[in-house]
């Protein structure tokens, strides 16, 4: 019985991450991101929830209309890069225009839980196998599952 490695604290990590964020969603929270996959990157590691996706919407105006009256939490679990950035501070200041509740907690948890290195929802896949339990040299099985 050795120390866990880094990988193995990352994963278990996540998978409280995964878990803290299904229990948002049963509480009737929003988790938005940005497109189909980041909805599948996040579901492929877990998530049982329904993510809204904001390219799905014609822009910001569209989103805040769409989400801003509902009273929910949103959280926001956009991407780390320029787009993400940009996107997530319209989002931001338009949807605490409309005193909703919206959180960037997770965005940040996320950043903290890989060290920076996930940048965009999307890469989560490469923690598919390793979270479904799947380890050592057959990774190609968990597309068998």
């Amino acid at each position: 019985m050795g120390y866990p490695t880094s990988d193995e604290l990352v994963i278990e990590k996540l998978r409280s991450f995964v878990g803290q964020l299904n229990e948002e969603c049963e509480k009737g929270s929003v988790v938005v991101v940005e497109g189909r996959r980041d909805a599948e990157a996040l579901s492929s590691i877990g998530f049982t929830g329904s993510p809204a996706v904001f390219h799905n919407f014609k822009g910001v105006a569209d989103f805040v209309d769409a989400h801003g009256h509902t009273g929910k939490k949103i959280i926001l679990l956009l991407d780390m890069d320029r787009t993400g950035k940009y996107l997530t501070g319209r989002l931001v200041s338009q949807l605490q225009t409309r005193r909703n509740n919206v959180t960037l907690f997770y965005k940040h948890l996320l950043a903290k839980i890989t060290s920076g290195k996930v940048r965009h929802v999307e890469d989560l896949t490469i923690f598919a196998p390793q979270m479904s339990g799947i380890t050592g040299a057959r990774k190609d099985l968990y597309f068998y599952t």
